[in-house]
């Protein structure tokens, strides 16, 4: 299968891109978020995408991505995401989107809660279509949080019972609007990654490497 045109494009920003010594404050992190036609990756389609970029400790308006994709039918997860078949006419091709969503995350270091979940679906859909998977680092806020917590520094705050989105949102006091939408998803994830990397960096976690280490539990 010969890769598209964009790939080159695509593949091209990794040539100098981070490394595990990389400073926080210069990694470009994107905040990404799906909502799919159900919930095994490996088979269901995208219907939304929301993304938002963060660096230097703060989220970068300007860089952002949204976009809808058609699909054929409805599925049970539509009483999640809310969006019909019907609506998702409104939205483009999926191969068109994933390219445009391509040139836009670049090198970025993927971030969200739970986000292999999004890895796999988008890996996914780009082996069907053009034999490929993403090349970019990835970051979950989940484990992330974890390390955090073994590390302290969540001290002092009330035990922590869940470790969903809705539970960080409110240990941070981050407003949930637009919960269960692609774009709203991700820029709640923003807020509560900033407020993790801050943590993180008084916690010796001040570069990629240490900062995206996977939490392993214990044996």
């Amino acid at each position: 299968m010969t890769p598209p045109a964009f790939y080159d494009r695509y593949r091209g920003r990794f040539a100098h891109t981070w490394t595990d010594e990389t400073p926080l404050t210069d990694v470009r992190f994107v905040l990404l978020d799906s909502e799919t036609t159900g919930l095994n990756p490996r088979v269901d389609r995208l219907i939304t995408i929301g993304a938002v970029g963060v660096q230097n400790g703060e989220i970068a308006l300007d860089d952002g991505f949204e976009a809808m994709i058609r699909v054929e039918e409805n599925t049970s997860a539509v009483t999640v995401h809310g969006v019909t078949r019907d609506q998702s006419r409104r939205g483009r091709d999926e191969a068109e989107v994933l390219a445009a969503f391509l040139d836009y995350l670049g090198d970025g270091v993927i971030v969200g809660h739970h986000i292999d979940h999004d890895i796999i679906t988008f890996d996914s859909a780009c082996e069907r279509r053009w034999g490929f998977r993403l090349s970019n680092r990835s970051l979950d806020t989940m484990d992330l949080t974890l390390h955090l917590e073994k590390d302290g520094a969540f001290s002092g705050r009330p035990p922590i019972r869940r470790y969903t989105l809705d539970a960080l949102c409110d240990m941070f006091d981050v407003l949930p609007h637009d919960r269960h939408t692609a774009s709203g998803d991700a820029f709640i994830t923003a807020q509560v990654f900033l407020r993790l990397l801050r943590l993180a960096s008084r916690h010796g976690r001040a570069t990629l490497g240490r900062l995206s280490e996977p939490f392993l539990e214990p044996a």
